[in-house]
């Protein structure tokens, strides 16, 4: 479990097979607004909940290396998806209501310490939908912040 400072709220990442987690978040996360006439000059800050099927593959290569696999610190590929929940709002004088989400491909890289300090960043692409023409446009996630409860997902301790 980790608490997400970035975007507020809660973490889980949970171990599947070998190399292989489902992190899934819930809180507050800043996103495209595809309602938007100009999507890339205007972020929302929306509730929303998103999970990443994350595939870990440097573990050996960081360990030759001698640096620390511990909490998964490793670089991944996952799939991605998210549902955000804007409520209401108005956007070019007309109100909009409903969630949107996106499906999509994400390459990033993530990084423990022993202090329980945490963060992870991803970039890649997901087709958008919801109440609008659905597109692909692109994804990046910022996470930082502790880990407050260690199971077995953390690797390297």
């Amino acid at each position: 479990m980790k608490i997400n400072l970035v975007n507020p709220g809660f973490e889980y990442e949970m171990a599947i097979g070998t190399n292989t987690t489902f992190d899934v978040k819930a809180g507050m996360q800043v996103a495209l607004d595809p309602l938007v006439s100009n999507i890339y000059e205007e972020l929302g800050f929306f509730p929303a909940i998103a999970g990443q099927y994350r595939y870990y593959y440097n573990f050996e290569k960081r360990q030759r290396n001698r640096r620390q696999i511990y909490g998964n610190s490793a670089n991944y590929v996952a799939p991605a998806a998210a549902v955000f929940f804007p409520g209401a709002r108005t956007i070019e004088s007309k109100e909009v209501k409903g969630a949107f989400g996106y499906a999509g491909l994400v390459t990033g890289v993530q990084r423990s310490y022993d202090s329980g300090f945490n963060f992870s960043v991803d970039v890649g692409a997901a087709y958008y939908a919801g109440q609008f023409k659905g597109g692909v446009y692109p994804v990046a996630n910022l996470s930082i912040g502790w880990i407050i409860s260690e199971k077995r997902w953390c690797v390297g301790r």
